[in-house]
């Protein structure tokens, strides 16, 4: 049984710093892409960063040059470096597993995602 917790969530004022981690059973990090996206209320969910099984990486436009994607393959954990965050930021975080490559630096179409994290909740105050 494939299974992702997410952590690391936490609520902090705009300019901070957080790390997310996800930890990965059922499966081997090195067969499998891990993506992070976000949700916010009321908007669609978005795409933030991937990284595939050869770890290339992908990032969404919105956060470009703040957030890093890496893993820790001997861990099997998933990490996303938030920083200097913004109240836009703010949105619960998922961590994703799944198939998909990372092709010309664009993250793999949510669908390709198999299994869903529960989710972490991100609060950025102004």
């Amino acid at each position: 049984q494939v299974q992702l917790v997410e952590s690391g969530g936490d609520s902090v004022q705009a300019g901070g710093s957080l790390r997310l981690s996800c930890a990965l059973s059922g499966i081997s990090y090195s067969r499998a892409s891990m993506g992070w996206f976000r949700q916010a209320a009321g908007k669609e969910r978005e795409g933030v960063a991937a990284i595939d099984f050869d770890g290339s990486t992908a990032y969404g436009d919105s956060i470009k040059g703040r957030f890093t994607i890496s893993k820790d393959n001997a861990k099997n954990i998933v990490y996303l470096q938030m920083n200097s965050l913004k109240p836009e930021d703010t949105a619960i975080y998922y961590c994703a597993a799944g198939a998909g490559a990372v092709v010309a630096g664009r993250i793999p179409p949510a669908v390709t995602f198999m299994h869903w994290g529960q989710g972490t909740q991100v609060t950025v105050s102004s």
